[in-house]
């Protein structure tokens, strides 16, 4: 019997980013290239990243905010990628990491927020081909700068794969999974107000109410929150939805959705956790510093109980980073939700790198053809 990780488990399981890595260990798009991320590093993250390196590539990584793990980071450096940094919930710190990375002139980007990019255009360097984008945060933040990018940048998130199988089903169920595992607490019976109705959204409000909870959905957008109703979930003003609420998760997208002037409508006992991208949606320093707050108590998991001056008990998780990928024990989103969407990066990635897509598709979504390569090869062996 041989002991193997959970890195080799998740790796077995990629079988998309197993065969691309096999084509590209023959066909080497990438030869003589340096990739740059600021991607999560987890053990998907590890199966991607190496994917890159057997076509040709130096990889370089900077990890992401709070969500880089030691195990893949060393299995990544095992096998040559350059990692830059470790863990860190600090932003600064974070864009140090990203600035050093960028010294190394990659040839290719592939963003994950838009850092990358944004930082480039501070400080252009000859030689940038282009890149991917992964998320719907870093298509918005990219989008207006176009005309100073000028170069092919697709965008992973606005792939219909993307969006229904990551985005959709496996957001929600890893949001659910990592939120049970670091409370520990029931959802049946339990009042869960979802903040965005989104792809993400919708796979959060549908996996909570899978799990016997009562959904409640705070959308901006009339016809985004029409179509939530039509769903069968209650959509109430935002005040009543928050102040009935045992469990708060917002995935909008947008910053300051959670700030400390809703610390009045809030229950005693609620539970506040975010799955967007971004660790702004809750802002957790303006709670954490509110003279409303008399005392905070911080336990292991990444979880934080705020208990006010009036009594009442506000429950923090992760203060407010990235839910699913939270804590010491953060598995993210399912292997084969992200074997799609790491396929559809590779891919993407291959697609600049040979020239397949040039300067006039700058922050667009997945061509329609790459769409198709990745949905054929995941359903080839289905049936067989």
């Amino acid at each position: 019997m041989t002991t193997a990780t959970r890195i080799d488990w998740t790796r077995e399981h990629c079988r998309l980013l197993k065969g691309v890595r096999d084509e590209f260990a023959t066909t080497r798009p990438f030869e003589g290239l340096t990739i740059g991320t600021g991607i999560h590093i987890e053990a998907k993250t590890v199966a991607l990243l190496t994917t890159l390196r057997a076509g040709g590539a130096e990889v370089v990584a900077a990890g992401n905010l709070n969500s880089t793990q030691p195990a893949a980071v060393e299995a990544l450096r095992a096998e040559g990628v350059t990692v830059i940094g470790e863990q860190t919930k600090d932003e600064r710190e974070h864009g140090h990491y990203q600035r050093e990375l960028l010294t190394t002139r990659p040839d290719l980007i592939l963003d994950n927020g838009g850092d990358l990019f944004a930082r480039y255009l501070d400080d252009p360097y000859v030689g940038l081909k282009g890149g991917t984008e992964e998320t719907t945060s870093g298509r918005m933040r990219l989008k207006p700068l176009r005309d100073r990018l000028r170069r092919p940048i697709l965008v992973i998130n606005d792939s219909p794969i993307k969006q229904f199988a990551e985005n959709q089903h496996a957001v929600g169920q890893s949001t659910l999974e990592s939120l049970l595992r670091l409370t520990n607490r029931v959802t049946n019976g339990e009042r869960v107000t979802v903040v965005g109705y989104g792809a993400c959204g919708r796979g959060v409000a549908d996996n909570f109410r899978g799990a016997h909870a009562k959904v409640s959905v705070v959308e901006v957008d009339p016809v985004t929150r029409l179509r939530a109703h039509l769903d069968g979930f209650d959509t109430p003003p935002r005040d009543v939805a928050l102040s009935t609420a045992d469990v708060i998760i917002t995935v909008t997208g947008a910053r300051g959705v959670i700030t400390v002037k809703d610390l009045p409508l809030l229950k005693n006992g609620v539970v506040l956790a975010n799955a967007g991208h971004f660790p702004v949606e809750i802002d957790a320093d303006g709670l954490l510093t509110s003279p409303e707050v008399k005392t905070i108590r911080e336990y292991e998991d990444d979880l934080a109980t705020l208990e006010l001056r009036d009594g009442r008990r506000v429950h923090l998780v992760a203060r407010g980073h990235m839910v699913n990928l939270a804590g010491p024990r953060a598995l993210g989103n399912s292997i084969e939700s992200m074997d799609l969407g790491f396929a559809l990066q590779a891919r993407c990635l291959q697609a600049v790198a040979t020239g397949q897509v040039d300067s006039a598709s700058c922050v667009v979504p997945v061509p329609a053809e790459i769409d198709a390569q990745v949905a054929n090869a995941y359903l080839a062996d289905r049936y067989q």
